[in-house]
């Protein structure tokens, strides 16, 4: 099949995505076809950005750029500099010859700072701002289902592609796990807010179901491989959970890789000499034979193997005939009347009396009854009698 013939506007349109691309992407460019090797390099881009944004609408000349890069060496400036201008990172504010001012891309900017968050959190941030994003976008009355569709595709790719990466990290050296802590930060809330993404287009587009699916199994996918990446990461830290001390296996690697002059050299300075024992062995025995000696633990009695049915309902009254009984024991104390002392209702047997003061207790607790227990401040006290000491109280009858 023959290619269709080049258009005009289809050139002008790739042109267009090419410049952004260059432009974007200038503060990395050490020429027009490789990629920077010293961070220097990205330091002049980041303080020539920053000095057009102080300039404002004055912008700045060859002689101000160079005097905000001045910490530089000049031809490091001039060669950073003729490459921002190749790639439209630093225009000339008007299109026409002889012009001495220049101005800075705003893509350029937004592309460098973009970098800075990927390098400070390896794209956790980035993350979760495309997930907010578009959160909003699937929520939004006006998003279409291709819209949708193209959303869920992206997010699937991007959750797949960084489990693979989590996976390699997780079979690889600790140490490269390590320097990439930061990629395992917030995973659980960046699979959270995804899987409320996923919810949020399948009711919305039912019809999206087979891409929902491939989008939530790369969420589960990111999920697992962040978890068993993290508790690799955990379990090389140690009891101590810190991760700035190397890790066992730099340790052995070292003294396996090392040679015999590096592996002396870490032992200059040391003397070693037999230590002289610190204490008598006789004292030591000593001390030992007359250290206390821990009381043996009591040990439980044995239980028995029968089942245990709880305690027995044979001796329980029932609510209405213990009730009954108590009426009768309060009336028998009465005999008819509708006051009466306890001293003389007790009489002289005081173990006897204690099962009638317990029901007598009982009969004032119930407010179903009409007996009450009243107590006056009296107290006579015998050494002869017994009990030797007795509080004067009544047991009356309430009126109804």
């Amino acid at each position: 099949m023959s290619e269709e013939p080049l258009t005009l506007d289809a050139a002008l349109s790739d042109e267009a995505v090419l410049s952004t691309y260059r432009r974007m992407f200038a503060a990395l460019a050490r020429d027009s076809g490789a990629v920077v090797d010293d961070p220097v390099l990205v330091d002049i881009a980041e303080t020539l950005f920053t000095a057009f944004a102080e300039a404002g609408e004055e912008w700045l000349t060859h002689e101000q750029m160079r005097h905000a890069c001045r910490a530089y060496p000049t031809d490091l400036f001039e060669n950073r500099l003729r490459v921002l201008k190749g790639l439209g990172a630093i225009r000339e504010v008007f299109p026409k010859p002889n012009q001495l001012r220049y101005r800075a891309s705003f893509t350029s900017v937004v592309g460098l700072m973009f970098i800075r968050r990927m390098m400070d959190d390896g794209g956790q941030s980035e993350m979760h701002r495309l997930l907010a994003l578009e959160d909003l976008n699937v929520a939004d009355p006006r998003t279409t289902m291709e819209e949708a569709r193209q959303s869920a595709v992206n997010l699937a790719r991007a959750f797949r592609l960084w489990a693979l990466e989590l996976i390699t990290l997780t079979t690889g050296t600790i140490e490269e796990l390590r320097e990439q802590a930061p990629k395992l930060w917030g995973t659980e809330e960046i699979a959270r807010r995804a899987q409320g993404l996923h919810a949020t287009i399948l009711t919305r587009w039912p019809s999206l179901d087979r891409v929902c699916t491939d989008l939530r199994a790369a969420i589960y996918a990111y999920s697992d491989a962040s978890r068993r990446a993290a508790g690799r990461l955990a379990e090389s830290a140690g009891t101590t959970r810190n991760l700035t001390l190397l890790p066992t296996e730099t340790w052995r690697t070292f003294a396996q890789t090392a040679s015999r002059e590096t592996l002396a050299s870490v032992l200059d300075g040391f003397l070693f000499d037999a230590p002289a024992p610190w204490h008598d062995p006789a004292a030591i025995a000593r001390a030992v034979d007359e250290a206390p000696r821990p009381a043996p633990a009591q040990p439980t009695p044995p239980r028995s193997a029968l089942p245990d049915p709880g305690p027995s309902s044979v001796l329980a009254e029932p609510p209405e005939a213990a009730v009954q009984r108590l009426r009768e024991v309060a009336e028998s104390v009465l005999g008819g009347a509708d006051r009466v002392a306890l001293a003389d209702a007790f009489g002289g047997d005081w173990p006897a009396a204690r099962r009638l003061l317990a029901d007598l207790t009982t009969i004032d607790l119930r407010p179903d009854l009409p007996y009450r227990l009243v107590w006056s401040e009296e107290l006579s006290i015998d050494p002869e009698r017994e009990p030797a000491w007795l509080s004067h109280g009544f047991l009356v009858r309430e009126c109804s």
